[in-house]
C-alpha cells in the first residue's frame, strides 16, 4: 500500500509536534511503523492522503457511530456556524441538550457541559469529594477516565499500551486518594470499603471498560457496585463517556439495569467535535457553583457549534429508537438504530469467530453491542490482567496485514473497536475475509 504522503506529512510533524501526533495512541508505537495521515472520510470508509481506501473500525474513537461526515450532522454545523462559531455567554442549544441527555438517561436529573470526556469526569471526581466530604476514590485497573493526575494510576488506554501505567510529572501525593482495585473482583471493592471507614466519596467505573480492550461486566457486579456504593454512603460514578448513547439510547446503564449516582458523557453527544458533560441526581449537582461550594467552569462547554452537532446525531440515532417504545409500527419503517448496531456487531462477532477456528488461532472475541476487541488468548477476558495475556506480537502482524487489506483497527491491542450504522454488510463480510487471510498466515 503507497504510503509515500504520509511518510512525507509524519517527518514533518515529527518536527513540530512531539512524536508526530497529538495524542499517543495514534503514535503507531505499540504495532510499529508510522501513523498515515487522513484527508476525508464518508459513511464507514477513510480515505488516507495518498488516496488508500480503508473500512474503518475506530470511527473516531467513538463519536462516528452514524457513520463519518453523515448528512444531517453536516448540515447542523453548517447552519450553527452562520451564527457564530461561540459566544461566551448562554445560547438555546445548551438548554436543548440538557433536556435532551435527561429524557435520555433517567438517572441524570440535571446536566453540564464540558469540552471533554476527560474534563467531565475530573469534575464529576471533584463533586463527588464535595458533596460526600469524603476525599478517596476507587477506580479500577485497565479504566481510562482521561489524563486526570489523580486518575493516572494504573490506567489504561495509551498509558497501559506503552507500559507506563504511571505518568511522569504527577506527584505521588497527588494520588494517594485514589484506590485501584481489580475490575470484576467483588471481594477487593468490599476489602477496600472495610479498610477504609466513612472515607470513600466514590467509585469511578467504566461499566463496559473499553480502554483496555472490551470485557464485560460479570453477572451482577455492576449491581454490587451500587449497592456497596449506598451502603456506605458513598457515590457511584459511571464513566459513559465511550458506551454512553452507543451501546443503548440511555447507555450501558440502559443496558443493565443499573442506576449510578452521577454519569460522565462524551463522544456521541458532540457528533465528532469536542464534548463532554456529567450529570445525576439533582440534589448533587446542585452542590456545583453558582448554586453551591463545588466550582467548576469551562469557556467553551456548551459551544454552539459541537451542541449542533451532537444533537443533530442524537435526534438521527435515538428518535425514532424511541419511537418504537411507544409505537408498535415504528419498526413496520425499517429503521432503529440500535437494533442495526446489535446486528451488525453479532454478524462481525460469529464471522471473525470462524475466521479464527478455521486458522487454528486462538482469539477471545469480546461483544457489547457496537464495540468489539479480539484479544490472542485462549481463555476469557474479564480484566486488564487478562487482556495483558493476548499475544501482542501476533497481533501487530494481524493489525498490518489487515491494514494492506484495506481494514483499519486501531492501533493497539488495548483499545475497543466501534461499529457504525453505516457498515454494511458487504463490509463485514470483506473484513471478515481479511481476517481469516491473515490469521491463516500467522
Amino acid at each position: 500500500m503507497n504510503r509515500v504522503q504520509s511518510e512525507k506529512l509524519f517527518a514533518e510533524a515529527l518536527k513540530y509536534i512531539p512524536g508526530g501526533v497529538n495524542s499517543p495512541v495514534r503514535a503507531f508505537r505499540a504495532v510499529g511503523g508510522n501513523p498515515f495521515f487522513v484527508n476525508r472520510a464518508s459513511g464507514s470508509k477513510i480515505w488516507d492522503v495518498d488516496g488508500n481506501e480503508l473500512i474503518d473500525y475506530v470511527c473516531t474513537w467513538g463519536p462516528a457511530i452514524l457513520g463519518h461526515a453523515h448528512p444531517k450532522i453536516i448540515a447542523a454545523v453548517k447552519s450553527a456556524a452562520e451564527f457564530g462559531t461561540s459566544f461566551g455567554i448562554p445560547n438555546p442549544l445548551e438548554v436543548t441538550m440538557a433536556k435532551r441527555i435527561c429524557e435520555l438517561v433517567p438517572s441524570v436529573k440535571k446536566v453540564r457541559m464540558t469540552s471533554s470526556g476527560t474534563e467531565a469526569c475530573m469534575s464529576a471526581i471533584r463533586l463527588a469529594r464535595g458533596f460526600t466530604k469524603r476525599d478517596k476514590i476507587i477506580k479500577f485497573d485497565g479504566c481510562y477516565h482521561g489524563h486526570v493526575d489523580s486518575l493516572l494510576v494504573r490506567a489504561g488506554s495509551g498509558a497501559l499500551t506503552f507500559g507506563q501505567p504511571d505518568s511522569a510529572g504527577v506527584p505521588a501525593a497527588f494520588t494517594q486518594h485514589t484506590i485501584v482495585a481489580p475490575y470484576n473482583d467483588v471481594e477487593a471493592v468490599r476489602a477496600i470499603f472495610a479498610a477504609n471507614k466513612n472515607e470513600i466519596a466514590g467509585i469511578i467505573v467504566e461499566p463496559v471498560p473499553g480502554n483496555a480492550g472490551l470485557y464485560l461486566p460479570k453477572p451482577g457486579y455492576l449491581e454490587f457496585l451500587s449497592e456497596i456504593t449506598r451502603a456506605h454512603g458513598a457515590l457511584l460514578i459511571f464513566d459513559e463517556v465511550m458506551t454512553g448513547f452507543r451501546l443503548a439510547s440511555g447507555g450501558a446503564q440502559e443496558r443493565f439495569h443499573v442506576t449510578p449516582d452521577l454519569s460522565t458523557f462524551g463522544k456521541v453527544i458532540g457528533g465528532g467535535l469536542p464534548v463532554g458533560a456529567f450529570g445525576g441526581r439533582a440534589e448533587i449537582m446542585d452542590y456545583l457553583s453558582p448554586l453551591g461550594p463545588v466550582y467548576q467552569a469551562g469557556t467553551l462547554s456548551g459551544n454552539p457549534i459541537a451542541m449542533a452537532a451532537g444533537l443533530a446525531n442524537l435526534e438521527e440515532l435515538c428518535s425514532r429508537a424511541g419511537e418504537s417504545a411507544d409505537n408498535p409500527r415504528a419498526h413496520e419503517r425499517g429503521y432503529d438504530a440500535y437494533e442495526i448496531l446489535e446486528d451488525r456487531g453479532a454478524q462481525l462477532e460469529a464471522g471473525m469467530k470462524d475466521a479464527a477456528k478455521s486458522a487454528g488461532v486462538p482469539v477471545t472475541f469480546n461483544r457489547c453491542g457496537s464495540m468489539f476487541c479480539g484479544y490472542f488468548i485462549s481463555g476469557p477476558v474479564h480484566n486488564v490482567a487478562d487482556a495483558m495475556k493476548s499475544d501482542r506480537e501476533r497481533f501487530k502482524k494481524f493489525f498490518h496485514g489487515l491494514l494492506d487489506e484495506g481494514v483499519y483497527l486501531a492501533p493497539s491491542q488495548f483499545e475497543s473497536g466501534f461499529i457504525s450504522t453505516a457498515h454494511t454488510p458487504a463490509d463485514l463480510e470483506r473484513t471478515v475475509r481479511a481476517a481469516a487471510k491473515v490469521l491463516r498466515t500467522l
